[in-house]
């Protein structure tokens, strides 16, 4: 693996071969593994240790990057001279800031906790496999076939620059992904975890299989507004679609859904969410793409807009805008994407409140006398993105619910819904879990009961 000290060594010869008044390194790579598995039997097993620099020069106001995967001197001043080059052609950039030093870059004052597991990155090839054969055993117990994936990771990111920063994050990474196929039904489930020790394959493969065969022979039910009951898989996807709407650059670019409604009550009382890298369940670097430290901000309070996130630039181009005075406190959060992008920045580490009676599924199920169980959601587009209206269609495990039990499997929903009502219509919650979908990135979001869900249309299967 490559560490800190060989980094800094790296970042000291691109420094002699560049001629720029600045020069910021980004590192990242790392050991990647995985295991697939199809039709009941591994079909591949593949391995790759691969590392970047990724290299930004400044001349005045003009900046690009460049990267390679080649640690060679030779390949390192090819890198330096194809940054200088782009950047020299460039138009100046006036919101363009030096790079942070030390001081400017903070910290986020708070204990971080580790995120390498020694267990999880010494996983083996044969343990892997061995995964999988418990998964498959559990699939041939209930005569149904088995697809997914085991993988594990061990990878760094490293940022340094020539005002003296130099920070290196070191992480593990684990994941469980199983499908359970009958002749006209299927499960799902899916976990990972910088430490695979939280992973239960046995768990996550019965419970793929209880929702396959107990989703057999699907009936049709009418489409329509139902209460729902929504797993966090499913939370986890639909809700993923507005977070880039927090970033202090698409207020200015007015392209998010909070333009004009930031301080504004848009959700119900019961939702409260935070960008939380130090989070216990979270995962991911404590700092961001320019090395300023990710700060908690507390987004959502008791369903009122409170703060978006800001990159240093972004910070400063709002207070001299229109929106100073409408968007809440303005100040660098440690959310920015690596330079230049056109994105700006997101919170990218999102853990919603626990409510404050939280409900489990079996009890959302028992207070329910007419709606819908949602395993997971898929195939989600935006429809409208001021109203965030999604659409999209429920997959692997989507049940009716009547007068408190879950009935009988049914054929699957598309939806049409706005975020705003889902997260207005939120019943019941259950306790903050770390999730994983298909859609969007890992979060930590609770099972979620929400009242007149929109279902537009019956699919085939």
């Amino acid at each position: 693996m490559l560490n800190q000290t060989q980094a800094s060594e790296l970042f000291d010869r691109i420094k002699k071969h560049s001629t720029a008044e600045e020069v910021e390194v980004l590192f990242f790579g790392g050991n990647s593994a995985l295991t697939r598995f199809a039709n009941n039997t591994i079909h591949q097993n593949v391995a790759e240790e691969n590392y970047a620099v990724s290299v930004r020069t400044v001349f005045g106001r003009r900046t690009a990057r460049s990267t390679t995967n080649k640690l060679d001197d030779e390949s390192l001043k090819r890198v330096v001279q194809s940054s200088e080059s782009l950047a020299k052609v460039q138009h100046p950039d006036p919101d363009l800031l030096s790079v942070p030093d030390p001081s400017s870059a903070g910290s986020s004052g708070r204990d971080f906790p580790s995120r390498h597991f020694a267990e999880t990155a010494a996983v083996t090839p044969a343990q892997r496999a061995e995964t999988v054969k418990k998964i498959v055993s559990i699939a041939e117990k209930h005569k149904l076939t088995t697809a997914g994936i085991v993988s594990t990771a061990e990878t760094v990111e490293g940022i340094f620059n020539s005002r003296g920063l130099a920070d290196w994050h070191t992480q593990t990474s684990s994941e469980i992904s199983i499908t359970m196929l009958a002749a006209d039904s299927s499960g799902w489930q899916k976990a990972n975890s910088p430490n695979v020790a939280n992973l239960d394959p046995a768990a996550l493969a019965e419970t793929a299989a209880r929702k396959t065969f107990e989703s057999a022979t699907p009936r049709e039910i009418s489409a329509g507004k139902y209460t729902v009951i929504l797993e966090p898989a499913a939370v986890l996807d639909i809700v993923g679609f507005m977070f880039f709407d927090f970033g202090g650059l698409s207020i200015l670019d007015q392209r998010s859904f909070l333009n004009n409604r930031v301080g504004s009550k848009l959700f119900g009382e019961n939702i409260n969410i935070w960008d939380d890298v130090a989070h216990p369940l979270q995962s991911g670097t404590p700092f961001d793409g320019e090395g300023v430290r990710r700060r908690k901000v507390h987004l959502v309070e008791n369903g009122v807009v409170r703060r978006l996130v800001y990159a240093r630039a972004t910070a400063e181009k709002i207070k001299r805008s229109e929106f100073a005075n409408k968007v809440g406190p303005v100040a660098p959060t440690g959310h920015g994407f690596p330079l230049p992008n056109e994105m700006g920045e997101a919170p990218v580490n999102i853990v919603f409140g626990a409510s404050d009676k939280p409900t489990s599924l079996e009890q959302m199920i028992a207070s329910t006398e007419r709606g819908v169980l949602v395993t997971r959601l898929w195939y989600i587009r935006e429809v409208d993105p001021y109203e965030k209206i999604l659409t999209g269609m429920t997959r692997d495990g989507t049940f009716y619910v009547e007068d408190g039990k879950v009935r009988y499997g049914v054929r699957n929903f598309r939806f049409n819904e706005s975020l705003i009502q889902m997260l207005s219509n939120v019943e019941a919650m259950g306790v903050p879990v770390r999730a994983s979908g298909e859609e969007s990135f890992d979060m930590v979001v609770p099972p979620m009961k929400v009242r007149d869900f929109n279902f537009t249309e019956v699919t085939k299967f």
